[in-house]
Protein backbone atom coordinates (compact mmCIF):
# COMPACT_ATOMS: atom_id res chain seq x y z
CA UNK A 1 0.00 0.00 0.00
CA UNK A 2 1.53 3.30 -1.12
CA UNK A 3 1.25 6.07 1.44
CA UNK A 4 4.01 8.28 0.08
CA UNK A 5 2.05 10.25 -2.53
CA UNK A 6 0.36 13.12 -0.70
CA UNK A 7 -2.77 14.81 -2.01
CA UNK A 8 -2.21 18.15 -0.31
CA UNK A 9 -5.64 19.55 -1.00
CA UNK A 10 -7.41 16.54 0.47
CA UNK A 11 -4.93 16.30 3.35
CA UNK A 12 -5.33 19.96 4.36
CA UNK A 13 -9.09 19.65 4.14
CA UNK A 14 -8.91 16.58 6.39
CA UNK A 15 -7.27 18.59 9.17
CA UNK A 16 -9.28 21.77 8.60
CA UNK A 17 -10.66 21.83 12.18
CA UNK A 18 -7.15 21.39 13.64
CA UNK A 19 -5.81 24.18 11.41
CA UNK A 20 -8.61 26.49 12.51
CA UNK A 21 -7.98 25.66 16.16
CA UNK A 22 -4.29 26.45 15.72
CA UNK A 23 -5.27 29.89 14.41
CA UNK A 24 -7.68 30.25 17.33
CA UNK A 25 -4.92 29.49 19.85
CA UNK A 26 -2.71 32.19 18.32
CA UNK A 27 -5.59 34.71 18.34
CA UNK A 28 -6.33 33.90 21.98
CA UNK A 29 -2.73 34.59 22.99
CA UNK A 30 -2.77 37.85 21.01
CA UNK A 31 -5.97 38.96 22.74
CA UNK A 32 -4.51 38.01 26.10
CA UNK A 33 -1.55 40.31 25.45
CA UNK A 34 -3.53 43.26 24.10
CA UNK A 35 -6.88 43.33 25.89
CA UNK A 36 -7.19 44.86 29.38
CA UNK A 37 -8.06 42.60 32.29
CA UNK A 38 -11.66 43.80 32.36
CA UNK A 39 -12.26 42.39 28.86
CA UNK A 40 -10.42 39.08 29.15
CA UNK A 41 -13.57 37.35 30.37
CA UNK A 42 -14.81 37.69 26.81
CA UNK A 43 -11.94 35.51 25.56
CA UNK A 44 -13.60 32.44 27.09
CA UNK A 45 -16.93 33.25 25.45
CA UNK A 46 -15.24 33.82 22.09
CA UNK A 47 -13.29 30.58 22.45
CA UNK A 48 -16.45 28.59 23.19
CA UNK A 49 -18.40 30.09 20.29
CA UNK A 50 -15.54 29.65 17.81
CA UNK A 51 -14.99 26.04 18.88
CA UNK A 52 -18.68 25.29 18.34
CA UNK A 53 -18.37 26.88 14.90
CA UNK A 54 -15.28 24.78 14.11
CA UNK A 55 -17.19 21.61 15.03
CA UNK A 56 -19.91 22.57 12.57
CA UNK A 57 -17.37 23.53 9.88
CA UNK A 58 -15.68 20.17 10.32
CA UNK A 59 -18.98 18.39 9.71
CA UNK A 60 -19.93 20.49 6.69
CA UNK A 61 -16.66 21.11 4.87
CA UNK A 62 -14.44 18.26 6.02
CA UNK A 63 -16.52 15.24 5.09
CA UNK A 64 -14.43 12.03 4.94
CA UNK A 65 -14.00 10.35 1.57
CA UNK A 66 -15.87 7.13 0.89
CA UNK A 67 -14.20 4.03 -0.41
CA UNK A 68 -10.94 2.22 0.17
CA UNK A 69 -8.57 2.66 3.11
CA UNK A 70 -5.85 4.15 0.91
CA UNK A 71 -8.14 7.03 -0.03
CA UNK A 72 -8.69 7.90 3.64
CA UNK A 73 -5.04 7.92 4.71
CA UNK A 74 -3.60 11.43 4.61
CA UNK A 75 -0.12 12.93 4.97
CA UNK A 76 1.64 9.78 3.86
CA UNK A 77 -0.47 7.56 6.12
CA UNK A 78 0.04 9.61 9.31
CA UNK A 79 -3.67 10.19 9.88
CA UNK A 80 -6.87 8.56 8.70
CA UNK A 81 -9.77 10.77 7.73
CA UNK A 82 -12.89 8.65 8.10
CA UNK A 83 -16.31 8.76 9.74
CA UNK A 84 -14.83 7.34 12.94
CA UNK A 85 -12.39 10.21 13.37
CA UNK A 86 -15.06 12.73 12.38
CA UNK A 87 -17.56 11.73 15.07
CA UNK A 88 -14.88 11.65 17.77
CA UNK A 89 -13.46 14.97 16.63
CA UNK A 90 -16.95 16.47 16.84
CA UNK A 91 -17.58 15.27 20.40
CA UNK A 92 -14.09 16.36 21.54
CA UNK A 93 -14.46 19.88 20.13
CA UNK A 94 -17.96 20.23 21.59
CA UNK A 95 -16.60 19.14 24.98
CA UNK A 96 -13.84 21.75 24.72
CA UNK A 97 -16.31 24.47 23.72
CA UNK A 98 -18.56 23.75 26.69
CA UNK A 99 -15.51 23.66 28.99
CA UNK A 100 -14.51 27.16 27.83
CA UNK A 101 -18.01 28.48 28.57
CA UNK A 102 -17.96 26.85 32.01
CA UNK A 103 -14.60 28.50 32.78
CA UNK A 104 -15.66 32.09 32.08
CA UNK A 105 -16.75 33.03 35.61
CA UNK A 106 -14.37 30.78 37.53
CA UNK A 107 -12.04 32.79 39.74
CA UNK A 108 -8.35 32.75 38.68
CA UNK A 109 -9.26 31.01 35.41
CA UNK A 110 -11.85 32.97 33.48
CA UNK A 111 -9.72 36.05 32.84
CA UNK A 112 -6.51 34.31 31.78
CA UNK A 113 -6.25 33.95 28.04
CA UNK A 114 -3.41 31.44 28.08
CA UNK A 115 -5.67 29.07 30.01
CA UNK A 116 -8.03 28.92 27.02
CA UNK A 117 -5.06 28.54 24.68
CA UNK A 118 -4.03 25.43 26.63
CA UNK A 119 -7.57 24.05 26.31
CA UNK A 120 -7.44 24.56 22.54
CA UNK A 121 -3.99 22.96 22.22
CA UNK A 122 -5.12 19.95 24.24
CA UNK A 123 -8.14 19.69 21.96
CA UNK A 124 -5.91 19.67 18.88
CA UNK A 125 -3.88 16.83 20.35
CA UNK A 126 -7.03 14.90 21.26
CA UNK A 127 -8.42 15.28 17.72
CA UNK A 128 -5.18 13.95 16.25
CA UNK A 129 -5.36 11.03 18.70
CA UNK A 130 -8.75 10.13 17.23
CA UNK A 131 -7.42 10.15 13.67
CA UNK A 132 -3.83 8.91 14.14
CA UNK A 133 -2.91 5.95 11.94
CA UNK A 134 0.83 5.92 12.60
CA UNK A 135 2.78 5.12 15.77
CA UNK A 136 4.71 8.37 15.60
CA UNK A 137 1.60 10.51 15.12
CA UNK A 138 -0.25 8.61 17.83
CA UNK A 139 2.49 9.22 20.40
CA UNK A 140 2.96 12.88 19.45
CA UNK A 141 -0.80 13.48 19.72
CA UNK A 142 -0.95 11.58 23.00
CA UNK A 143 1.85 13.65 24.52
CA UNK A 144 0.46 16.93 23.17
CA UNK A 145 -2.77 16.22 25.00
CA UNK A 146 -1.10 14.82 28.13
CA UNK A 147 1.43 17.61 28.70
CA UNK A 148 -1.19 20.34 28.37
CA UNK A 149 -3.49 18.45 30.75
CA UNK A 150 -0.68 18.20 33.32
CA UNK A 151 -0.31 21.97 33.11
CA UNK A 152 -4.05 22.55 33.38
CA UNK A 153 -4.46 20.21 36.36
CA UNK A 154 -1.82 22.16 38.30
CA UNK A 155 -2.81 25.53 36.83
CA UNK A 156 -3.67 27.13 40.18
CA UNK A 157 -0.15 26.95 41.58
CA UNK A 158 -1.06 28.78 44.78
CA UNK A 159 -3.76 26.20 45.51
CA UNK A 160 -2.23 23.17 47.28
CA UNK A 161 -4.80 20.74 45.92
CA UNK A 162 -4.33 21.91 42.32
CA UNK A 163 -0.53 21.81 42.63
CA UNK A 164 -0.70 18.31 44.11
CA UNK A 165 -3.06 17.17 41.34
CA UNK A 166 -0.73 18.51 38.67
CA UNK A 167 2.34 16.84 40.17
CA UNK A 168 0.60 13.48 40.67
CA UNK A 169 -0.86 13.54 37.19
CA UNK A 170 2.53 14.39 35.71
CA UNK A 171 4.47 11.75 37.63
CA UNK A 172 2.02 8.94 36.96
CA UNK A 173 1.57 10.05 33.36
CA UNK A 174 5.30 10.25 32.70
CA UNK A 175 5.81 6.67 33.85
CA UNK A 176 2.90 5.42 31.76
CA UNK A 177 4.11 7.37 28.72
CA UNK A 178 7.50 5.69 29.04
CA UNK A 179 5.86 2.26 29.22
CA UNK A 180 3.68 3.07 26.21
CA UNK A 181 6.59 4.39 24.17
CA UNK A 182 8.67 1.31 24.91
CA UNK A 183 5.78 -0.92 23.81
CA UNK A 184 5.40 1.07 20.58
CA UNK A 185 9.13 0.88 19.92
CA UNK A 186 9.01 -2.90 20.35
CA UNK A 187 6.20 -3.12 17.82
CA UNK A 188 8.23 -1.09 15.35
CA UNK A 189 11.26 -3.28 15.97
CA UNK A 190 9.27 -6.48 15.45
CA UNK A 191 7.40 -5.36 12.33
CA UNK A 192 9.62 -2.72 10.72
CA UNK A 193 6.49 -0.58 10.28
CA UNK A 194 5.12 2.53 11.96
CA UNK A 195 1.76 2.65 10.16
CA UNK A 196 -0.71 0.78 12.33
CA UNK A 197 -2.48 -0.69 9.28
CA UNK A 198 0.76 -2.36 8.22
CA UNK A 199 1.70 -3.57 11.70
CA UNK A 200 -0.55 -6.63 11.57
CA UNK A 201 1.07 -7.98 8.41
CA UNK A 202 4.53 -7.15 9.74
CA UNK A 203 3.94 -8.89 13.06
CA UNK A 204 2.57 -12.07 11.50
CA UNK A 205 5.22 -12.30 8.78
CA UNK A 206 8.24 -11.95 11.02
CA UNK A 207 9.89 -14.73 12.96
CA UNK A 208 9.35 -12.87 16.27
CA UNK A 209 5.90 -13.80 17.48
CA UNK A 210 4.21 -15.05 20.60
CA UNK A 211 5.65 -13.80 23.89
CA UNK A 212 7.59 -10.76 22.58
CA UNK A 213 4.52 -9.40 20.76
CA UNK A 214 2.40 -10.19 23.80
CA UNK A 215 4.72 -8.12 26.00
CA UNK A 216 4.50 -5.20 23.59
CA UNK A 217 0.70 -5.50 23.43
CA UNK A 218 0.41 -5.45 27.23
CA UNK A 219 2.72 -2.45 27.55
CA UNK A 220 0.63 -0.46 25.08
CA UNK A 221 -2.54 -1.60 26.81
CA UNK A 222 -1.15 -0.34 30.14
CA UNK A 223 -0.72 3.13 28.64
CA UNK A 224 -4.23 3.18 27.24
CA UNK A 225 -5.61 1.81 30.50
CA UNK A 226 -4.10 4.76 32.34
CA UNK A 227 -5.64 7.29 29.96
CA UNK A 228 -9.14 5.82 30.19
CA UNK A 229 -8.94 5.30 34.00
CA UNK A 230 -9.31 1.52 33.83
CA UNK A 231 -8.47 -0.54 36.92
CA UNK A 232 -5.71 -1.10 38.04
CA UNK A 233 -4.39 2.10 36.41
CA UNK A 234 -7.11 4.31 37.86
CA UNK A 235 -5.23 5.45 40.98
CA UNK A 236 -4.61 8.99 39.70
CA UNK A 237 -8.23 9.72 38.88
CA UNK A 238 -9.83 10.61 42.26
CA UNK A 239 -6.97 12.88 43.37
CA UNK A 240 -6.69 14.68 40.02
CA UNK A 241 -10.45 15.08 39.65
CA UNK A 242 -10.72 16.50 43.17
CA UNK A 243 -7.65 18.74 43.09
CA UNK A 244 -7.74 20.13 39.56
CA UNK A 245 -9.89 23.20 38.80
CA UNK A 246 -13.38 21.86 38.14
CA UNK A 247 -13.53 23.03 34.48
CA UNK A 248 -10.25 21.17 33.89
CA UNK A 249 -11.73 18.10 35.56
CA UNK A 250 -14.64 18.41 33.15
CA UNK A 251 -12.32 18.48 30.16
CA UNK A 252 -10.18 15.58 31.39
CA UNK A 253 -13.26 13.46 32.04
CA UNK A 254 -14.78 13.94 28.59
CA UNK A 255 -12.37 15.01 25.84
CA UNK A 256 -9.32 13.11 27.06
CA UNK A 257 -11.30 9.93 27.71
CA UNK A 258 -13.07 10.09 24.33
CA UNK A 259 -9.79 10.57 22.45
CA UNK A 260 -8.11 7.75 24.36
CA UNK A 261 -10.93 5.32 23.60
CA UNK A 262 -10.83 6.31 19.94
CA UNK A 263 -7.10 5.59 19.74
CA UNK A 264 -7.50 2.33 21.68
CA UNK A 265 -10.21 0.99 19.37
CA UNK A 266 -8.45 2.01 16.16
CA UNK A 267 -5.09 0.67 17.34
CA UNK A 268 -6.18 -2.77 18.48
CA UNK A 269 -8.57 -3.35 15.59
CA UNK A 270 -5.87 -2.49 13.04
CA UNK A 271 -2.68 -3.79 14.64
CA UNK A 272 -3.70 -6.91 16.57
CA UNK A 273 -6.41 -8.80 14.65
CA UNK A 274 -4.39 -12.00 15.06
CA UNK A 275 -4.41 -11.56 18.84
CA UNK A 276 -8.04 -10.50 19.21
CA UNK A 277 -8.99 -13.42 21.46
CA UNK A 278 -6.25 -12.42 23.88
CA UNK A 279 -6.83 -8.69 24.11
CA UNK A 280 -10.60 -9.17 24.16
CA UNK A 281 -10.22 -11.48 27.16
CA UNK A 282 -7.96 -8.97 28.90
CA UNK A 283 -10.39 -6.11 28.23
CA UNK A 284 -13.36 -8.19 29.39
CA UNK A 285 -11.62 -8.78 32.71
CA UNK A 286 -10.64 -5.11 32.93
CA UNK A 287 -14.23 -4.05 32.21
CA UNK A 288 -15.55 -6.27 34.99
CA UNK A 289 -13.07 -5.09 37.60
CA UNK A 290 -13.30 -1.44 36.52
CA UNK A 291 -17.09 -1.32 36.71
CA UNK A 292 -17.26 -3.11 40.02
CA UNK A 293 -14.48 -1.30 41.85
CA UNK A 294 -15.52 2.11 40.53
CA UNK A 295 -19.11 1.71 41.68
CA UNK A 296 -18.29 0.16 45.05
CA UNK A 297 -15.78 2.87 45.95
CA UNK A 298 -18.19 5.59 44.79
CA UNK A 299 -20.70 4.42 47.42
CA UNK A 300 -18.46 5.72 50.22
CA UNK A 301 -17.59 9.14 48.78
CA UNK A 302 -18.77 12.33 50.43
CA UNK A 303 -16.96 14.72 48.09
CA UNK A 304 -18.99 15.20 44.92
CA UNK A 305 -15.91 15.45 42.66
CA UNK A 306 -14.45 12.23 44.05
CA UNK A 307 -17.85 10.57 43.67
CA UNK A 308 -17.94 11.63 40.00
CA UNK A 309 -14.32 10.46 39.64
CA UNK A 310 -15.18 6.93 40.73
CA UNK A 311 -18.30 7.15 38.59
CA UNK A 312 -16.03 8.01 35.67
CA UNK A 313 -13.95 4.91 36.39
CA UNK A 314 -17.10 2.80 36.35
CA UNK A 315 -18.24 4.45 33.11
CA UNK A 316 -14.93 3.44 31.51
CA UNK A 317 -15.80 -0.15 32.42
CA UNK A 318 -19.17 0.13 30.69
CA UNK A 319 -17.55 1.53 27.53
CA UNK A 320 -15.06 -1.34 27.53
CA UNK A 321 -18.04 -3.69 27.13
CA UNK A 322 -18.59 -2.19 23.69
CA UNK A 323 -14.90 -2.57 22.87
CA UNK A 324 -15.03 -6.23 23.93
CA UNK A 325 -18.11 -6.82 21.76
CA UNK A 326 -16.15 -5.66 18.71
CA UNK A 327 -14.49 -9.09 18.42
CA UNK A 328 -17.65 -10.95 17.41
CA UNK A 329 -20.09 -8.19 16.49
CA UNK A 330 -17.82 -5.39 15.35
CA UNK A 331 -20.36 -2.95 13.92
CA UNK A 332 -22.84 -2.86 16.82
CA UNK A 333 -20.15 -3.10 19.50
CA UNK A 334 -18.25 -0.12 18.19
CA UNK A 335 -21.43 1.87 17.52
CA UNK A 336 -22.56 1.23 21.11
CA UNK A 337 -19.23 2.45 22.50
CA UNK A 338 -19.26 5.57 20.29
CA UNK A 339 -22.87 6.44 21.16
CA UNK A 340 -22.16 5.96 24.86
CA UNK A 341 -19.11 8.22 24.70
CA UNK A 342 -21.15 10.94 22.99
CA UNK A 343 -23.78 10.68 25.72
CA UNK A 344 -21.13 10.61 28.44
CA UNK A 345 -19.44 13.75 27.10
CA UNK A 346 -22.60 15.85 27.35
CA UNK A 347 -23.70 14.29 30.65
CA UNK A 348 -20.44 14.93 32.48
CA UNK A 349 -20.35 18.53 31.26
CA UNK A 350 -23.75 19.06 32.90
CA UNK A 351 -22.75 17.36 36.16
CA UNK A 352 -19.49 19.24 36.60
CA UNK A 353 -21.06 22.52 35.47
CA UNK A 354 -23.56 22.29 38.32
CA UNK A 355 -20.72 21.42 40.72
CA UNK A 356 -18.84 24.58 39.65
CA UNK A 357 -21.80 26.86 40.38
CA UNK A 358 -22.86 25.17 43.63
CA UNK A 359 -19.35 24.98 45.10
CA UNK A 360 -18.64 28.62 44.20
CA UNK A 361 -21.51 29.67 46.48
CA UNK A 362 -21.10 27.11 49.28
CA UNK A 363 -17.30 27.15 49.31
CA UNK A 364 -17.20 23.33 49.54
CA UNK A 365 -17.60 20.34 47.25
CA UNK A 366 -19.31 17.94 49.63
CA UNK A 367 -22.46 16.09 48.64
CA UNK A 368 -24.10 17.48 51.78
CA UNK A 369 -23.61 21.01 50.43
CA UNK A 370 -26.14 20.21 47.68
CA UNK A 371 -28.90 20.11 50.30
CA UNK A 372 -31.82 22.30 49.25
CA UNK A 373 -30.41 22.96 45.77
CA UNK A 374 -33.88 22.45 44.28
CA UNK A 375 -35.10 25.43 46.30
CA UNK A 376 -32.03 27.60 45.71
CA UNK A 377 -31.92 26.96 41.95
CA UNK A 378 -34.59 24.68 40.47
CA UNK A 379 -32.92 24.83 37.06
CA UNK A 380 -29.55 23.61 38.34
CA UNK A 381 -31.19 20.84 40.36
CA UNK A 382 -33.12 19.72 37.28
CA UNK A 383 -29.98 19.73 35.12
CA UNK A 384 -28.07 17.72 37.74
CA UNK A 385 -30.96 15.27 38.00
CA UNK A 386 -30.97 14.72 34.24
CA UNK A 387 -27.20 14.13 34.30
CA UNK A 388 -27.33 11.67 37.19
CA UNK A 389 -30.28 9.76 35.75
CA UNK A 390 -28.43 9.54 32.44
CA UNK A 391 -25.30 8.19 34.13
CA UNK A 392 -27.50 5.71 35.98
CA UNK A 393 -29.21 4.56 32.79
CA UNK A 394 -32.74 5.72 33.65
CA UNK A 395 -35.09 6.59 30.74
CA UNK A 396 -35.77 8.89 29.00
CA UNK A 397 -32.22 10.23 29.45
CA UNK A 398 -29.64 9.21 26.85
CA UNK A 399 -27.76 6.95 29.27
CA UNK A 400 -30.60 4.41 29.17
CA UNK A 401 -30.14 3.79 25.45
CA UNK A 402 -26.37 3.98 25.82
CA UNK A 403 -26.39 1.09 28.29
CA UNK A 404 -29.03 -0.75 26.29
CA UNK A 405 -26.86 -0.67 23.18
CA UNK A 406 -23.78 -1.77 25.13
CA UNK A 407 -25.46 -4.69 26.87
CA UNK A 408 -27.25 -5.77 23.67
CA UNK A 409 -23.95 -5.78 21.77
CA UNK A 410 -22.37 -7.87 24.52
CA UNK A 411 -25.20 -10.42 24.44
CA UNK A 412 -25.14 -10.62 20.64
CA UNK A 413 -21.38 -11.22 20.82
CA UNK A 414 -21.74 -14.10 23.27
CA UNK A 415 -20.61 -12.16 26.36
CA UNK A 416 -23.84 -12.68 28.27
CA UNK A 417 -21.98 -12.86 31.59
CA UNK A 418 -20.36 -9.47 30.92
CA UNK A 419 -23.73 -7.89 30.14
CA UNK A 420 -25.09 -9.36 33.40
CA UNK A 421 -22.17 -7.86 35.34
CA UNK A 422 -22.94 -4.52 33.69
CA UNK A 423 -26.61 -4.69 34.69
CA UNK A 424 -25.72 -5.53 38.30
CA UNK A 425 -23.24 -2.66 38.44
CA UNK A 426 -25.82 -0.27 36.99
CA UNK A 427 -28.17 -1.19 39.83
CA UNK A 428 -25.40 -0.59 42.39
CA UNK A 429 -24.62 2.79 40.83
CA UNK A 430 -28.23 3.91 41.15
CA UNK A 431 -27.78 4.12 44.92
CA UNK A 432 -25.24 6.93 44.91
CA UNK A 433 -26.80 8.74 41.95
CA UNK A 434 -30.22 8.74 43.63
CA UNK A 435 -28.59 9.67 46.92
CA UNK A 436 -27.37 12.95 45.41
CA UNK A 437 -30.84 13.61 43.96
CA UNK A 438 -32.37 12.94 47.36
CA UNK A 439 -29.99 15.44 48.97
CA UNK A 440 -30.93 18.11 46.41
CA UNK A 441 -34.70 17.69 46.73
CA UNK A 442 -35.35 16.35 50.23
CA UNK A 443 -32.61 17.49 52.60
CA UNK A 444 -32.85 20.94 54.13
CA UNK A 445 -30.22 23.64 54.34
CA UNK A 446 -29.94 26.77 56.44
CA UNK A 447 -29.03 28.79 53.36
CA UNK A 448 -31.58 27.37 50.96
CA UNK A 449 -33.34 30.71 50.80
CA UNK A 450 -30.34 32.24 49.04
CA UNK A 451 -30.56 31.77 45.26
CA UNK A 452 -27.53 30.70 43.21
CA UNK A 453 -26.74 33.17 40.41
CA UNK A 454 -26.23 31.67 36.94
CA UNK A 455 -24.51 33.80 34.31
CA UNK A 456 -25.35 33.82 30.63
CA UNK A 457 -22.42 31.63 29.60
CA UNK A 458 -23.45 28.98 32.13
CA UNK A 459 -27.05 29.11 31.00
CA UNK A 460 -26.00 28.45 27.44
CA UNK A 461 -23.46 25.74 28.30
CA UNK A 462 -25.68 23.84 30.73
CA UNK A 463 -28.80 24.42 28.65
CA UNK A 464 -27.27 23.07 25.45
CA UNK A 465 -25.64 20.11 27.18
CA UNK A 466 -28.80 19.19 29.11
CA UNK A 467 -30.90 19.52 25.97
CA UNK A 468 -28.41 17.28 24.17
CA UNK A 469 -28.70 14.59 26.86
CA UNK A 470 -32.50 14.67 26.62
CA UNK A 471 -32.56 14.70 22.81
CA UNK A 472 -30.12 11.79 22.62
CA UNK A 473 -32.61 9.85 24.73
CA UNK A 474 -35.53 10.78 22.46
CA UNK A 475 -34.12 11.10 18.95
CA UNK A 476 -31.87 8.04 19.18
CA UNK A 477 -31.88 6.66 15.65
CA UNK A 478 -29.95 9.38 13.74
CA UNK A 479 -27.10 9.55 16.25
CA UNK A 480 -26.87 5.77 16.57
CA UNK A 481 -26.88 5.46 12.78
CA UNK A 482 -24.01 7.96 12.66
CA UNK A 483 -22.16 5.94 15.30
CA UNK A 484 -22.83 2.75 13.30
CA UNK A 485 -21.37 4.37 10.19
CA UNK A 486 -18.31 5.35 12.20
CA UNK A 487 -17.89 1.80 13.43
CA UNK A 488 -18.25 0.35 9.97
CA UNK A 489 -15.70 2.87 8.62
CA UNK A 490 -13.16 1.64 11.15
CA UNK A 491 -13.62 -1.92 9.93
CA UNK A 492 -12.51 -0.92 6.42
CA UNK A 493 -8.90 -2.08 6.44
Amino acid sequence: MDFQTINWEASLLAILPELLMTVLAVVILALDLTWPGSRRREIGIISGIVLFSIAVIGLVFSAPPQGELAGQLMFGGMIRHDMFSQIFRTMIIIGAALTCLLSVDVERLGRRGHYYALIVIATIGACFMASASDLVMAFIALETTSITLYMLAGYLREDERSAEAGVKYFLYGAVMSAVTLYGLSLLYGFSGQTNIYLLAAGLTSQSIQGLPVLIALIMVLVGFGFKISAVPFHFWTPDVYEGAPTPVTTFVSVASKAASFALLMRFFMAAFPAYDELWVLILAGAATVTMTLGNLLALWQRNIKRLLAYSSIAQAGYILIGVVAISANAGSGMAAAVFYLFMYTLTNVVAFGVVILASRVTGNELVADFAGLSRRSPGLALAMTVALLSLGGIPPAAGFFGKFFLFTAAVDSGFIWLALVGVINSIIALYYYLMVIKVMYVDRSASEGQPIPVSGSYRWALGLATLGVILLGIVVTPVYAWALQAGQALLLN
